[in-house]
């Protein structure tokens, strides 16, 4: 059996859409690490440096709800304020929801390099803890 690093992510083979998966030992840091996978999907970030930081909450709601808040903030984002996210902090909130801080940078300093995503699917959507943390899988539409 192949050994995979505590935390990270990585692009699934799918037919239509784009899928990404992401792990690490906790729920919030599986969070951040499919932020990670969903910007890679689509942008070549290396190079390109923090110009801003913004933070926001996600309601509460089942695990899964909150990752997909999460992941649809970012295309959200992108869309309307044509920012992405470079390195993301989650934190659980007093609430039950998630507390996420973004440092982030302009659409125009990123390569694109892949489809762009239009929105989260909730079809064959995980997220779960596992013996050795926590899992997500997503299909983004493209």
């Amino acid at each position: 059996m192949e050994r995979r690093p505590a935390r990270g992510h990585r692009n699934i083979p799918h037919t239509a859409d784009v899928r990404i998966e992401a792990w690490a030992p906790d729920r919030e840091g599986c969070v951040a690490e499919a932020v990670t996978a969903l910007v890679d999907t689509f942008v070549d970030t290396t190079g390109a440096a923090a110009d801003g930081e913004t933070g926001f909450r996600v309601p509460p709601g089942a695990d899964a709800d909150l990752l997909v808040g999460v992941l649809d903030e970012v295309i959200f984002r992108m869309e309307t304020a044509g920012e992405l996210p470079l390195e993301t902090e989650v934190r659980a909130a007093d609430d039950g929801g998630l507390a996420v801080r973004w440092r982030t940078t302009g659409t125009d300093a990123v390569e694109l390099v892949g489809a762009v995503p239009k929105a989260v699917s909730l079809h064959e959507l995980c997220f779960a803890a596992e013996s050795a943390g926590w899992r997500c899988a997503v299909t983004l539409d493209v």
